[in-house]
């Protein structure tokens, strides 16, 4: 049983140690789980991610509850990964339809991110349908999932997508999502070079609560401001989808679109997607009580311009939730900067076995499986 420490880490930490738990038929030990938390040791959210891969991969499983700060995950012995490229969809996990609840405004995309590179090791299509939070603090909002993330690894062979039911914002939850993954190959992850950004689609969802305030138009039109500021041509391009924008130099606005949504909970949030010649970049905020909606797409587009201002191919988060895929199939990501959450999760893939080059480029990082 391989013995990790996490005394050094959050949930990431965990989510990826029982990815790869699953993935290498390996068992593992984790102590000190999440000790680098104010509230260390499982929250509801990580005790529904363990309790779901226990139940997807028929594992043996300790310490599952909440506030355990030691967890033992022992998968099935019946999945033998292939060992020359670690990608497998034979002799795997067998799929089926799972549902979630997490119970509280927990994270439903953290939970996602945990499940889905079991997609080289599934038999047939799984299917998890999760009740939780869709746009909440700390996490991937749901539509940078949608529209960031998962486009990004389909383009690698990652065949998965997600269903929004209901919108679930801070502090009560009651999001409902479905994610679908069917048996995949993974290709190598090829996200060196950005070339030229030239587009930006915009993805604004408010409460029915705050529809009366316009939160959601009132978010893009703060961001497309901030925006402008790098690229002039947003100034008098802020409608429609592709069809209704003119062409333009720079910038083009190729959606901008605006949802009202049921929720138990008041909430907004924001995602910008930026578009180049070698991928995508997303950029994400959420409304609080009391920030003017305006300052929030602001917020998100400051992200977005900070990243403009560099060479990196992918945004800061997305850099670092490719490493579990990049060790998976190989290749090589221009990221940001090396981060918290990368070391941690650098560290973690060496422990098991995966070697990881990095290397100064420009003003970015490569980073890619040695």
């Amino acid at each position: 049983m391989r013995e990790l420490d996490g005394a050094d880490a959050g949930g990431q930490f965990l989510r990826t140690a029982l990815s790869l738990s699953a993935l290498e038929s390996e068992p593992i030990r984790i102590e000190n789980v999440r000790g680098d938390r104010s509230t260390p040791g499982l929250r509801p959210q990580h005790l529904a991610v363990l309790e779901t891969m226990e139940a997807i991969c028929d594992a043996d499983v300790s310490g599952a509850d909440v506030g355990s700060r030691t967890v033992t995950f022992e998968p099935n012995d019946g999945f033998e990964p292939n060992s020359d490229c670690r990608v497998s969809n034979q002799n795997g996990i067998s799929g089926g339809s799972y549902a979630v609840d997490i119970d509280t405004a927990g994270s439903i995309t953290l939970l996602f991110d945990a499940v889905l590179p079991l997609a080289t090791a599934l038999e047939g299509p799984l299917s998890i349908t999760v009740t939780g939070g869709t746009d909440v603090a700390w996490s991937p909002a749901i539509e940078y999932s949608r529209e960031v993330k998962f486009p990004t690894l389909r383009n690698f062979g990652l065949e998965a997508c997600v269903d929004v039911d209901r919108r679930g914002f801070y502090p009560d939850g009651g999001g409902k999502a479905t994610l679908h993954v069917a048996p995949s190959s993974l290709e190598p992850i090829d996200l060196e070079m950005r070339g030229s950004v030239d587009g930006v689609r915009c993805y604004s969802t408010e409460s029915a609560s705050l529809s009366d305030s316009d939160v959601a138009s009132r978010q893009v039109s703060g961001a497309l401001e901030r925006l402008s500021g790098t690229n002039e041509s947003l100034a008098s391009n802020r409608s429609g989808d592709a069809g209704e924008v003119g062409q333009h130099e720079e910038l083009e606005v190729r959606t901008r679109r605006e949802t009202t949504a049921a929720s138990d909970s008041p909430g907004s949030a924001i995602v910008l997607r930026l578009e180049h010649a070698g991928g995508l970049a997303g950029f994400s905020a959420l409304g609080e009580r009391g920030k003017p909606a305006e300052r929030v797409g602001e917020d998100a587009a400051d992200a977005a311009n900070r990243f403009l201002e560099s060479s990196a191919a992918v945004d800061r988060h997305l850099g670092d939730q490719l490493l579990v895929f990049l060790a998976l199939a190989g290749g090589r990501v221009r990221i940001p900067t090396v981060t918290e959450h990368v070391e941690a999760s650098l560290e973690l893939l060496e422990e098991f076995g995966f070697d990881f080059g990095r290397e100064p480029a420009d003003d970015a990082v490569l980073v890619g499986r040695a």
